[in-house]
C-alpha cells in the first residue's frame, strides 16, 4: 500500500511552506479514501482535515436539554383509513422540521440490511480491487471517492462513498461491483416504488392533487450514494459531513445503528436517533424552492466519532437528466396576492453549476436566486 499523509505529525497551521493542495493532491492520489488512513495506522488526523474552529464550535448535540426529536411518520394504512393522518403528519414536518422518520414504508428489513452491508463490504475490500472504481469525473454512474468537494471546502471531511446513479434509468449490472450488485439493485427497485408512494403524499400536504409532483417529473430518477465514516482518532478536530443543505427535491436516507447525523432545528442541533428498520426523509433546496418555503430544506451535518464505522445509504431523488435544462419555479397553485412568489424559475442544470462553483462553502445556494424583492 502507498504512504499515506500525515503532515499533521510534522507541519504546524502557521508553518510558512505549507502546500494544502499539494497535500489534497497526495492524498487523492493514493485513492486509498479515509479507509486507508485508517488502515495505515495514523493517531493524528492529517492537517487537511481539521476543521476551522467555526465548523467546530458546536459539536455536542444539545438534544438531551432541549427534548427534540425529529418526527416519525407511520405510513401504514397510507392508501385507506389513516391516509388523512399521515398526509397531515408529513405536511407538519416539512413545514417545521423539513425532515421526518418514516417507519411501515413496505421496504422489507432484509433488503435494507443488505444493501448497508453491502455498502461495507466494498468500502472495506482491499484498495487494490476498489481504486479502479475511484474517479472524481460526475459523469461517471459508477464511482468511489472520497469527499465529493475534496478540492473546494476549507477542509475535507471524514468519509468515503461509492455513487449508483440510476438519473439516466437501469444502470447495466457489469458496472456495480459484484459485492454489493445484488443489494444495490434489489434496494433500488424498492426505492422507485416508495418515491411513487412519497410523491402523491407529498402533493396532497401541498393541497394539490395526488399526481401533481410526478406531473412535473421533479423526482423521476435516482442517485444512491453509500457512505462509509470509519473510526476517527481526532474527531473532536474534523467532521464526517459538513453542515449542508440538499440539493435534491427529496432525499431518503437509510443509516445503521451509530448514530452522528444531526439536524438543525430552531437554532440546536439536534440527534437524530437511528431507528432499525426507518427511513429518514429531508425535504432538499428544489422542494423548498417550488413550494415557495412552504416545505424547509434545513441544515444538517454528519459527525466523526470514535466508534465505527458508520454506513449510511442516501437517496437522492431529482428530475432525470433529460430535464436538466427544464425551469422550474414556485408552484402557481400555491401562490397568491398575500404570498407572492420568492424565486426564480431556475433549471437543475442552472441550479447544479452554480452549487458545483461553491461546493459546501453557502449552506445553501437557495438565497442566490430568491427574486430581488423578496430579500
Amino acid at each position: 500500500m502507498q504512504t499515506l499523509p500525515n503532515h499533521r505529525e510534522s507541519i504546524t497551521c502557521s508553518a510558512p511552506h505549507y502546500d494544502r493542495v499539494k497535500e489534497l493532491q497526495e492524498f487523492d492520489e493514493t485513492k486509498a479514501g479515509v479507509k486507508g488512513l485508517v488502515d495505515s495506522g495514523v493517531t493524528k488526523i492529517p492537517k487537511i482535515f481539521i476543521h476551522p474552529p467555526e465548523n467546530l464550535h458546536d459539536l455536542s448535540s444539545d438534544v438531551n436539554r432541549t427534548g427534540l426529536q425529529v418526527p416519525i411518520v407511520d405510513l401504514r394504512g397510507y392508501q385507506y383509513s389513516r391516509r388523512q393522518d399521515i398526509i397531515d403528519g408529513i405536511r407538519e414536518a416539512s413545514e417545521a422540521w423539513g425532515f421526518f422518520q418514516i417507519i411501515n414504508h413496505g421496504i422489507p428489513l432484509d433488503v435494507m440490511d443488505n444493501m448497508l452491508e453491502g455498502v461495507k463490504k466494498f468500502h472495506e475490500q482491499q484498495v487494490e480491487v476498489k481504486k479502479e472504481l475511484y474517479s472524481r469525473d460526475r459523469t461517471k454512474r459508477v464511482r468511489y471517492f472520497c469527499c465529493g468537494n475534496l478540492f473546494l471546502l476549507k477542509a475535507a471531511t471524514w468519509r468515503d462513498s461509492v455513487l449508483f446513479d440510476f438519473q439516466d434509468g437501469v444502470l447495466d449490472p457489469e458496472a456495480v461491483p459484484p459485492i454489493c450488485r445484488e443489494a444495490v439493485f434489489e434496494y433500488e427497485k424498492h426505492m422507485a416504488k416508495l418515491k411513487t408512494s412519497l410523491s402523491e403524499l407529498l402533493s396532497e400536504a401541498l393541497g394539490l392533487g395526488p399526481d401533481y409532483l410526478s406531473g412535473t417529473e421533479c423526482m423521476n430518477s435516482e442517485k444512491i450514494l453509500g457512505h462509509y465514516y470509519p473510526a476517527c482518532p481526532e474527531p473532536e478536530l474534523t467532521l464526517g459531513t459538513i453542515n449542508h443543505s440538499d440539493m435534491s427535491f427529496l432525499t431518503l436516507l437509510l443509516q445503521d445503528h451509530h448514530g452522528g447525523l444531526q439536524v438543525l432545528h430552531e437554532n440546536h442541533w439536534v440527534d437524530v436517533i437511528p431507528v432499525h428498520g426507518a427511513l429518514l426523509a429531508n425535504i432538499g433546496d428544489f422542494m423548498q424552492l417550488v413550494t415557495n418555503d412552504k416545505f424547509k430544506s434545513v441544515e444538517h451535518r454528519v459527525l466523526a466519532g470514535r466508534v465505527g464505522p458508520r454506513v449510511s445509504v442516501a437517496c437522492f431523488l431529482s428530475p432525470c437528466r433529460m430535464e436538466n435544462t427544464k425551469p422550474f419555479g414556485p408552484i402557481k397553485e400555491l401562490l397568491s396576492e398575500n404570498n407572492p412568489a420568492i424565486y426564480k424559475e431556475i433549471s437543475p442544470l442552472e441550479y447544479v453549476a452554480y452549487f458545483k462553483s461553491h461546493g459546501q462553502r453557502d449552506n445553501s445556494a437557495l438565497p442566490y436566486f430568491r427574486i430581488s424583492d423578496s430579500k
